[in-house]
């Protein structure tokens, strides 16, 4: 919840409605003065008289007193980005505290619970001690169970729902995993097609490309994802890890992932040279990590995810979607998972 703004609504009003000082309070039967106190921030009207206020003016009491529960997207990236920079340079018990004061505050602003519980998964293995950490994602869980039961938004709820999955793996509740997502449902039509379609028959061809390309980006993001995890599934089988290798490496290739997304490219081929270390394969291991230092050492930082010639329609997306930001990280918390308790 922002600051109340009672005195500076109650000024706008007034002038709205072309009244003095002297009308609102002969109307709420109090002083000028006590007026004059209330537009000042001085003192605050008694919470009796807030019906009749609002009543005067024709808007809302959340309005009267300037109660915004939801922040703007721009507000939210910001405290993101802060936060984001806090993680990595202060002491961690220090940066949680300022979220849970910045929750508190919030408690309604659904959005931007998901991103600080975004924020728990991506930097809570760096709380070092077991019991920390395993504190952390639970607090990251709470975060996601009351966006999924408070939010009107479809999407976040289904975001929100898949973290707290994800927070559930990491604390070793495979059960709980399973209870709560069910089974997949790959009837289900991706909506994408349609819009782009629907942008089409309009003649906004420019719309049906951007959505497509996002599309394309956003899914070929998860389908490395699904590579990776799906490469430690097939260490009983050296020639299917060797298949599921190459098709993987093929599709970053392809879309140049080193340059429009390095830092998955390197977290998939941490996971490479592991499994090929555990398969025994030493001149394999140790090539794939002549390619992740080549990588890791190349100007790419600071790290920012961006389009390129391909995807020149992304950039704005990219800008307006935070929790993307989430994907980046999901592989790595998955490969944690069962393994931290």
């Amino acid at each position: 919840m922002k600051e109340i703004n009672l005195g500076r609504i109650l000024i706008e009003n007034r002038h709205r409605l072309g009244i003095t000082q002297d009308d609102l309070a002969a109307y709420m039967g109090v002083s000028k003065a006590a007026v004059s106190k209330w537009e000042t921030g001085t003192t605050y009207p008694d919470i009796t008289l807030l019906p009749k206020l609002a009543d005067y003016f024709n808007i809302s009491i959340d309005k009267l007193i300037g109660y915004e529960p939801q922040m703007t997207r721009e507000e939210i990236r910001k405290i993101y980005n802060q936060l984001s920079k806090e993680f990595v340079s202060q002491p961690i018990e220090q940066v949680l505290e300022h979220c849970h004061q910045i929750t508190k505050k919030y408690f309604s602003c659904f959005p931007l619970l998901y991103q600080i519980g975004s924020l728990y998964v991506n930097y809570g293995i760096m709380a070092g001690e077991k019991e920390k950490i395993k504190k952390i994602y639970e607090d990251a869980k709470e975060l996601f169970e009351r966006v999924k039961t408070g939010t009107d938004d479809i999407d976040l709820a289904k975001q929100a729902l898949n973290m707290e999955a994800l927070c559930m793996l990491s604390l070793s509740r495979p059960n709980d995993v399973l209870d709560l997502l069910g089974k997949p449902d790959f009837s289900m039509t991706a909506p994408e097609p349609l819009l782009a379609c629907a942008y089409q028959q309009l003649g906004k061809y420019k719309e049906a490309k951007e959505i497509l390309q996002v599309a394309i980006y956003y899914h070929m993001l998860v389908i490395m994802n699904l590579f990776s995890i799906y490469l430690g599934l097939c260490l009983d089988n050296k020639e299917r890890f060797d298949e599921t290798y190459q098709k993987a490496i093929r599709i970053a290739d392809t879309f140049q992932l080193g340059k429009l997304h390095p830092s998955i490219l390197l977290s998939f081929y941490l996971t490479a040279s592991q499994g090929y270390m555990k398969l025994g394969d030493t001149g394999k291991t140790l090539d794939i990590l002549e390619q992740y230092t080549f990588l890791a050492t190349s100007p790419i930082y600071p790290l920012h995810l961006h389009g390129d010639n391909f995807f020149d329609l992304v950039d704005s997306w990219l800008e307006d979607t935070i929790p993307l930001r989430s994907v980046m990280f999901f592989h790595g918390i998955l490969k944690q998972s069962g393994k931290i308790f």
